[in-house]
This record gives structure tokens, sequence and C-alpha cells, in this order.
């Protein structure tokens, strides 16, 4: 029996009796990372990696009964060794690593492999196993340099801020928000936040990650100068919303990997778009499945059959996992609640 099927509830461990990123309520839910399509609520235990005890206690409600462990800690249910290794995707996110009976496999949940300094770098586990992610699974998706990307940012807020409009740049309120806040040069002006970015902020920091102070964006006046200096961060929600009339005459821009295609950006309606992403991209996928030295992979969520027709070509045992994973989450917006 392979150590991880796929039920109606989510990915199971049969040995284990525990599911990971369950998409329904279950009793024992092994959590990767914080995003909306991996941590439910309704599940009676959870088990996380502990830099994420934070994110997901704010996104699932303080109560909730969760038991963290620290990256390469060991725990054992059932037979069944399971430990946490850094994915470097957000904030907590974690690989799990099973061993049962002699054999390994690793569940991936998301990952990227550049390092960013907002969580801790992802690290290659050896497994027989690797349940890998293919949200980026072609090989068009090719990532620049961050750095590069954040010199492009901080080139687009200065033009604006030189010609007295806002810079509205829409990124997902956790994980990508943050990383964007680490990356730039906040020295070119005031950052203000959506009311749904600075709760995550306040967890990041909390947990170490250095962050320039920010604003609430609501606590400033529609013709506030202050405004037309100012990058503002917000979820891609908020974008057509009442929300952004306080802003005026302002530039807008989305942060996201789907930005690469030209086309994404036209649908999107934004001035800019910066490619940058939080998942591997296609040499990440590669340079990532083939350190763990796995002679069969499972791609789950996004371009999974390019993904699995290529490693089967290389002599792998590759085959899709369906699942119910998605994009991130995005959370709402409210023009008076944020």
């Amino acid at each position: 029996m392979d150590l991880i099927v796929a039920r109606p509830e989510g990915l199971y461990c049969p040995a284990g009796d525990f599911y990971i990123d369950p998409w329904r309520g279950v009793d024992r839910a092994v959590i990767t990372h914080g995003h909306g399509d991996h941590a439910r609520w309704g599940s009676r235990q959870y088990l996380a990696a502990a830099p994420g005890e934070g994110v997901l206690r704010a996104r699932l409600g303080q109560d909730i009964n969760l038991q963290t462990l620290a990256y390469g800690e060991r725990i054992d249910h059932h037979g069944v060794t399971l430990s946490f290794h850094p994915a470097g995707h957000v904030l907590g996110s974690a690989q799990v690593r099973l061993e049962y009976q002699g054999e390994v496999w690793v569940a991936s949940g998301d990952y990227k492999v550049e390092p960013d300094g907002t969580c801790a770098a992802f690290e290659p586990v050896r497994c027989d196993c690797f349940i890998t992610e293919s949200t980026f699974g072609l090989p068009i998706y090719r990532w620049a340099p961050q750095a590069e990307i954040f010199a492009d940012i901080n080139a687009w807020w200065r033009s604006n801020a030189e010609a007295g409009r806002a810079s509205v740049l829409f990124a997902y309120a956790f994980g990508k928000a943050q990383r964007i806040l680490h990356g730039i040069d906040a020295s070119i002006g005031p950052l203000l936040v959506h009311g749904a970015v600075e709760p995550l902020n306040a967890v990041y920091r909390a947990a170490g990650v250095a962050l320039p102070a920010t604003r609430y964006a609501g606590d400033v006046r529609k013709n506030d100068p202050e405004l037309r200096q100012a990058l503002v961060i917000a979820p891609p929600s908020a974008g057509g919303s009442t929300w952004m009339r306080r802003f005026g005459d302002c530039s807008d821009a989305f942060a996201s990997g789907w930005m690469l295609l030209r086309g994404t950006r036209r649908r999107r309606g934004v001035d800019r778009g910066f490619a940058l992403s939080d998942h591997a991209d296609w040499p990440g996928l590669l340079w990532a499945i083939g350190q763990t030295g796995a002679e069969r992979v499972m791609a789950t969520h996004g371009q999974v059959e390019p993904l699995v027709r290529y490693l089967c070509e290389q002599g792998l045992d590759a085959r899709a996992f369906a699942t119910e994973y998605g994009e991130e989450d995005d959370t709402p917006v409210s023009e008076e609640s944020s």
C-alpha cells in the first residue's frame, strides 16, 4: 500500500491515520503552510511546523488544537516517523517527511528554491517518493533573480512618486506582501498597507522577520499629500473596489508569477506586472525533484500533465495526484474594515 493515498477529504496516510492539508475537516490534519487552500478550519487536531504557528492561529483561530514541531524534529505516530523540513514558500511552510518500514515519502506542499529572507530556505529531502506541486510546471516559466524584480518595483514606485501619484501594488496578503516589504527600498516613500496585510505583518515581525515600518492605509486621509508618494500594498481583491477611491489618480501593478505573460497583465487590467512568485519555476521544480533522488514523483495542482510527461521521458515513475489545491487565497475586501 502507498504511504499516501488520495481520499475525498484529502491526502491520507493509512499507516499513520492522518491527513496532509485536508480540504475537509478531519480528526488529524498535518499542515504544510497557512494559505487557505492548504490550511482549512474544521479539523479536530492540527500538526504543523513551529514557525507557522502564528499564521495558523491568526487565520484559523487562536483556540485551534495545534501541536507544532521544530524543523527536523521527529515524532512517531502508529509507527510512522514524521518530520517537517523548510519549503521556502512562506513563513512556516514545510515539506512533510514520512518514514514507514524503511520507505520514505515527502509531501512538499508549495515551495520555492530561491531564498528571500522572510522564511527558512528550501532544503531538499532525500526520499523514495516525492509529492511535488507543479503550479508553474511549464518550461516557459523561468524567474528573473528577485533582486532584478525588486529593482523594477523600486523604479516604478520612484517614478510615480516623482509624478505625484500613489503606487498601488496588489499582492497576496500572506507571504507575497511581506516578501515585497522585506525586499524593496523603503527610503523611497511612505509604506501603506491594506487592513488584510497589517495583521500578518505583525505575525512576521513577531517571528523575527525584518520588515520596514508600515501604516494602515485607512488611517490616512484621502487628500493627504503622503498618499502621492506612497507605495500601497493591497490584496488583489481590492482592485476595482470602492476602497481604491482614496488614492485618486494612482498607478497600479500586480506581483505574481502569472505576470510573466503579457496576456495575464491585460486581463488583470493593471498598469504594470511584476513576475514575482513564491513557487518554483520550471528549472526550480526540476532541480528540487532531482535533489530528492526519488524514483517516484507525484505531481499535484498546476501544470501537472506537462511535468509528468517530461519526468516520465527522463525515466522516472511519474504520475498525477488529484487534489483540490489551487491558487493562494485572497482576502475579501470590505471598505468599512479595510
